[in-house]
């Protein structure tokens, strides 16, 4: 089987969000899969997408504390700020944490640890939606 659509995050803060249910009830194949794989690419220069701790809220917290002092607005070395001061560290932000993600499926759910978890990474102060292409395959 193969699947592919796109699933778009509603708008959110600036910050590091829990979006594994929201990605899992847009693909309801999977349901269907043994084994298999679901990739998952987001279609923004400005946001990421990572794997991490599910349960505590003060991982989220502390990942955003962590890239705002390692990558920070207003640094004399931007020259891309046009879009505002939030802009360029948020492309640096994702682009060290990536754009996609590839999980594996088994027995019709995603097979991951017991604490991990799907961030979408908002790396904007007043980002718009955002789209996931997410192709699922396997059998």
């Amino acid at each position: 089987m193969w699947v592919q659509r796109d699933i778009e995050l509603g708008r959110r803060p600036r910050g590091f969000h829990l979006v594994t249910g929201e990605v899992v009830s847009s693909l309801p194949e999977i349901e269907d899969l043994g084994v298999g794989v679901v990739h998952l690419f987001i279609r923004h220069t400005s946001a990421s997408l990572t794997l991490n701790e599910n349960a505590s809220a003060d991982v989220r917290h502390d990942f955003e504390s962590w890239f705002d002092e390692a990558v920070p607005e207003r640094a004399s070395y931007w020259t891309h700020t046009l879009e505002g001061p939030d802009d360029m560290p948020a492309h640096i932000k994702a682009a060290l944490l990536g754009s996609s993600l590839s999980l594996p499926v088994r027995d019709g759910a995603l097979a991951l640890g017991t604490w991990q978890g799907i961030y979408l990474g908002e790396h904007r102060d007043r980002a718009s939606a955002r789209t996931l292409t997410a192709t699922l395959w396997g059998e």
